[in-house]
């Protein structure tokens, strides 16, 4: 076994495992409440986002039993301000996602140098946090802004 202290790294995989099955519920239950000419295509990335957590949840899964623990029965928490506009879910999504990308990067520095195989699933995992981050940002600029995007401007 890599020189790690098991017991704190299955803690994170853990949580993250939580925190990516709250998105599955919270990306499918965003689909539902869409609405408007846009609806089928926003509709479409909300799934698409949904079956991507899905796929984290698993493979976290998948490494907590790797390193002989017992996977959380648990769900993250599941943010909803009950407003269904899509600025409204979208910014909900950039602060789950925000949440998400802070749990793999602790994951990151557990394991870094020590665990190659969990260092880069974690790595693997940061970037296409960073780069749904990225995307969101994009869909909440105006249309012809460059600048990214910010809560009071939105």
């Amino acid at each position: 076994m890599p020189d790690i202290d098991k017991d704190e790294v299955v803690a994170v995989l853990n949580r993250i495992l939580e925190a990516e099955l709250a998105g599955v519920i919270r990306y499918t239950h965003y689909s539902f409440l869409v609405f408007g000419f846009s609806r089928i295509p926003i509709v479409s990335w909300l799934r698409a986002q949904a079956d991507e957590s899905l796929l984290h949840a698993q493979q976290a899964g998948e490494w907590i039993t790797t390193l002989g623990a017992y996977p959380s029965l648990a769900i993250g928490p599941l943010l909803d301000s009950h407003k269904h506009d899509i600025i409204a879910m979208l910014i909900e999504s950039l602060e789950a996602e925000g949440k998400a990308l802070a749990l793999y990067r602790e994951l990151l520095e557990l394991v870094q140098a020590r665990f190659i195989a969990l260092e880069e699933f974690a790595r693997q995992m940061i970037q296409a946090e960073e780069m749904h981050v990225a995307e969101v940002d994009k869909m909440l600029r105006k249309p012809g802004a460059v600048a990214p995007f910010s809560p009071r401007s939105g």
